[in-house]
């Protein structure tokens, strides 16, 4: 009950109209600069920084929780119109986001997505309410060994679930691990697989291969058939902005299953949401094939409901590491906490005994900030939805341009524009011969994660193998993965002895 006092009195301070103002305000921003690619939701946080300085704490911190989910509504924006995922977290939400796109609909794709970020959000919030000061105890389970463990998961887990073949999958896994590991090992310091060039030290950037693989290869897949192919030439565009009851129906316990993923990964140090929207996809793919009637590669709405809810999920729970133990588990966690330390506040334990007023001001401004872009988002999705009527060479010129303009102002490097170029192409040459993206991406975000855990544990155990196995987490995250590929190797033997006969 105190928990709950506490937050009626953050109402009661956030609940003024200039307040209010500034809420909306950041949610617009965020949403603004979360649909430019290669920008994301961390950019938006990091470009609106400055903004707020001028603003007392408290209007600070409330306009930043609605910059915070509005950037990442605006990275599944434009990943589910364009192909363009703001941000590596939308990677997953943009596979069938966009072929709904494709087929005419947006609107509801959006829909989904605003709702989905809303019930993953309100969900974490509130566990981010009643639990914060436990949430540590599921940290402390994670070693280097549950890192690996987790890590590998998500490696066999996806490549045998998101394409009929196996060896395409991992083909596109392996990819994706070898892209990853371009630059200097973190541990010894050597450079690898950098040719000699200077510009490849420091590895190839996730955004430069999140926009490559994504928005440029889509470019080029288009443009090989834009002659060709009369569909490319005109979308139709539903303008209902709301889910039917039936689409409702479909898409809540997808959101529900990926709020579930998302929850414990926000107090989890393994970069951001990728994990789990991954999870949550592969997930909702593998349900579906049980289905008398597959949607998956026609448009799925669970494939865009369960990625979404899992990211803010973890967005949401984020927020209640960084608070509760100063712990950022994600980039725009820490970009978060370096505007606290602006202030002169750091999170931690202590943040609630000194600043309990502002933490849980803040607190309520996450859910005022889930509802108005819940409020704002929704209306605004068929006028997102009209940039699919553009005609397509102007409208995959124009994105070509914003890709190259959004890689050059996170970098400012000409070498990261020909880099771009180069894995666009290799975007292309997978989809001309239907290698999965997924695996590719969910190597490059967890390659580094897994060889790093790797090495700690193996040096943390005397270089005994027996150490990557020693827990009761590794125990349990192998024997699912073991079970799922038993089941997808039946599966698939059963299919093929059923066409032979």
């Amino acid at each position: 009950m105190d928990s709950l006092n506490l937050l009626f009195e953050g109402f009661g301070q956030a609940v003024t109209p200039m307040n209010l103002l500034w809420v909306f305000v950041g949610a617009f921003l965020g949403t603004a600069v979360g649909v430019l690619p290669g920008m994301g939701s961390s950019m938006a946080v990091a470009l609106l920084m400055p903004v707020t300085f001028s603003l007392d704490p408290a209007g600070a911190f409330i306009m930043f929780a609605g910059v915070y989910f509005g950037g990442l509504f605006g990275d599944s924006t434009m990943g589910i119109l364009m192909n363009t995922p703001g941000g590596s977290t939308a990677i997953a939400t943009s596979f069938e986001g966009h072929r709904m796109a494709k087929l005419g609909r947006a609107p509801q794709a959006l829909a989904t997505a605003a709702i989905g970020a809303f019930i993953g959000g309100l969900l974490a919030t509130m566990i981010v309410v009643f639990f914060a000061p436990k949430l540590a105890e599921i940290a402390v389970m994670f070693g280097p060994a549950e890192y690996l463990a987790l890590a590998v998961f998500a490696f066999v887990a996806t490549a045998s679930v998101v394409s009929d073949s196996a060896v395409k999958g991992l083909s596109s896994l392996a990819i994706g691990l070898a892209l990853a590991v371009v630059g200097i090992d973190g541990i010894s310091g050597a450079s690898r697989f950098t040719g000699g060039a200077p510009q490849l030290l420091d590895g190839i950037s996730i955004i430069v291969i999140t926009v490559g693989i994504l928005a440029l290869g889509e470019v080029l897949h288009v443009a090989s058939r834009i002659h060709r192919d009369e569909k490319l030439t005109a979308v139709e565009v539903s303008g209902r902005p709301f889910l039917s009851l039936a689409e409702f129906k479909e898409a809540l316990p997808a959101w529900l299953r990926g709020t579930a993923f998302g929850v414990p990964f926000g107090v989890i140090p393994v970069g951001g949401a990728e994990v789990p929207t991954f999870m949550a996809y592969g997930t909702e793919r593998q349900l579906d094939r049980r289905r008398r009637r597959p949607q998956f590669g026609k448009g799925a709405i669970r494939g865009v409901a369960g990625p979404e809810a899992a990211s803010n999920a973890t967005s949401g729970t984020a927020m209640g590491a960084l608070l509760s133990l100063g712990l950022p588990t994600s980039a725009t966690a820490a970009i978060m906490l370096a505007a606290f330390q602006q202030y002169g506040l750091q999170p931690g334990p202590m943040l609630f005994e000194r600043n309990s007023d502002l933490v849980w001001t803040l607190i309520a401004s996450l859910f005022i900030g889930l509802i108005v872009l819940l409020i704002l988002n929704l209306p605004f999705a068929p006028l997102w939805a009209k940039l699919m009527l553009i005609p397509k060479p102007y409208l995959y010129a124009g994105i070509t341009v914003f890709c190259g303009l959004g890689i050059y102002a996170t970098s400012s490097s000409i070498a990261d524009l020909l880099i771009v170029l180069a894995v666009g192409i290799v975007g292309f040459i997978m989809r001309r011969y239907g290698i999965p993206l997924a695996p590719i991406m969910i190597g490059v975000v967890l390659g580094p994660l897994a060889e790093t855990s790797l090495r700690n544990a193996m040096m943390s155990g005397g270089g005994h193998v027996s150490v990557l196995v020693s827990g009761p987490v590794t125990w349990s995250l192998y024997g699912i993965l073991l079970v799922v590929i038993v089941i997808t190797v039946w599966k698939r033997l059963g299919s093929r002895a059923r066409r032979d006969v």
